[in-house]
């Protein structure tokens, strides 16, 4: 070969094609977040370990108690037959299927028609596969926050949650936490637009997408004004477009399953008439006061003693000084669930979702500098949890 002769260079030298990056980005990406995936799979393997041998020792099959009770049903009926099915109790209360909403029974009968899975199995596919996806977007918010560890460790945590089982059950829980946190993480990384659509996919699982649509709002707002009065920038109306693009999809999700059912049933209101005939209503935190005075005085006080713990997390996560969009979406998802007039066994499940309030723990942890105390404590918190989970699931009663 000559010696001035130049060998051909790679087309893709210096210049990835566009699939290549993509590959590489997304493998990146599942790097980075291992840590936290892993270590939130191994909490709930606890659970579901421990579960699994109260169950086989109780003679009830796991399975079943993860995907064949409670709202589990319902979502799988929608699933099958679509919404029309109402249930009548002993005493002539009326609960329609409308009560729930579209998305996982939509994902269910998506993945059991792809797959040999049942409709029990994909209910329980799609709720461990967003528990994971769940557990990488809060590790992502709590290392966009206070660094990789902290979001490791914040992950795990959400994965030791006292009512954490439901995660693991077929439920929408870990949907709408998986779309809630990748929102969050898309308002961190000002990407709008990213944020108002998984508003909308979270506004189609949970009515508490309610929260995720006030932070948005809240956030935008204040960025706002804040930017109005230090004057204008370059850039900053292509941005604020985008903005106003996020927050006004942010809605649209929920409105729409409130119009469908308002044209379903033929009134205005009747998506707010079906939550009352599920005993839902917003009144104000009445229920839970009586509910509390109801009770005898040491268990009262106990109950006392844990909202009052949830509120000194609260006002943690205020003096740390939380991203705006974390601390009004955490806030929201506990106002949610303490003002209304729902069955009260089910208000920790209904507060998992706020995974904010973990954070001010998550940093505590890592104050043991230690790595082998961090890994202890979580331990017993996940033997806990798991303990607390077999006790309830093998139960009568709902989450």
């Amino acid at each position: 070969m000559p010696d001035n002769q130049t060998l051909p260079r790679p087309a893709a030298a210096g210049a990835p094609p566009r699939a290549a990056g993509v590959r590489l980005r997304a493998r990146a990406a599942l790097t980075a977040a291992a840590p936290a995936l892993a270590a939130y799979a191994a909490v709930r393997a606890v659970g579901l370990l421990v579960f699994q041998g109260a169950a086989s020792a109780a003679g009830k099959d796991a399975w079943h108690l993860l995907g064949g009770r409670w709202d589990s049903v319902w979502y799988q009926r929608i699933a099958e037959n679509g919404y029309g099915y109402t249930a009548t109790l002993p005493d002539g209360t009326l609960h329609p299927d409308l009560a729930f909403f579209p998305l996982l029974p939509a994902l269910e009968r998506s993945l059991a028609a792809a797959t040999p899975l049942t409709l029990q199995g994909a209910g329980i596919a799609v709720a461990w596969l967003a528990g994971l996806f769940a557990a990488w977007g809060i590790g992502a918010v709590g290392a966009r926050l206070h660094g990789r560890r902290a979001g490791v460790v914040l992950a795990a945590l959400w994965g030791a949650y006292p009512t954490a089982f439901v995660q693991s059950m077929a439920y929408t829980e870990t949907l709408f936490t998986a779309l809630a946190a990748w929102a969050l993480y898309a308002v961190l990384r000002d990407r709008w637009i990213v944020a108002g659509a998984l508003s909308v996919l979270a506004g189609l699982t949970r009515p508490s997408a309610a929260a995720l649509v006030a932070a948005l709002t809240v956030t935008a707002a204040v960025t706002l004004v804040r930017e109005y009065r230090s004057g204008p920038r370059p850039g900053l109306l292509r941005r604020r477009a985008r903005m106003l693009i996020g927050v006004c999809l942010a809605p649209v999700g929920w409105l729409a399953y409130v119009v469908f059912v308002a044209v379903r049933q033929g009134g205005p209101f009747a998506y707010f008439e079906v939550q009352a005939e599920w005993g839902n209503s917003i009144d104000g935190g009445r229920a839970l006061a009586a509910f509390i005075a109801g009770l005898p005085l040491p268990a009262a006080l106990g109950l006392c003693a844990v909202l009052g713990l949830l509120g000194w997390l609260v006002v943690l996560c205020v003096r740390q000084r939380q991203p705006l969009p974390v601390l009004v979406y955490g806030i929201a998802i506990v106002v949610i669930s303490l003002i209304g007039s729902g069955y009260f066994g089910s208000r920790p499940r209904l507060m998992m979702p706020a995974f904010p309030l973990l954070i001010p723990p998550a940093l505590a942890l890592l104050r043991l500098r230690s790595t082998a105390r961090t890994v202890g404590v979580l331990t017993v918190l996940a033997l806990a949890s798991a303990g607390y989970g077999a006790w309830t699931l093998l139960g009568p009663g709902p989450p």
